[in-house]
């Protein structure tokens, strides 16, 4: 599940139009599922 915090980030770069932070909440979100996945 994607924390509430994390939402906001990519609510306002979407919403802000700001393609670089998108691509870095993007490639944060790609470790953190990843990471996430090799704990299980």
């Amino acid at each position: 599940m994607m924390p509430k915090w994390f939402q906001n980030q990519m609510r306002r770069a979407f919403f802000e139009k700001d393609s670089s932070q998108i691509k870095m909440l993007n490639r944060y979100w790609f470790l953190y599922q990843r990471n996430d996945s090799l704990r299980s």
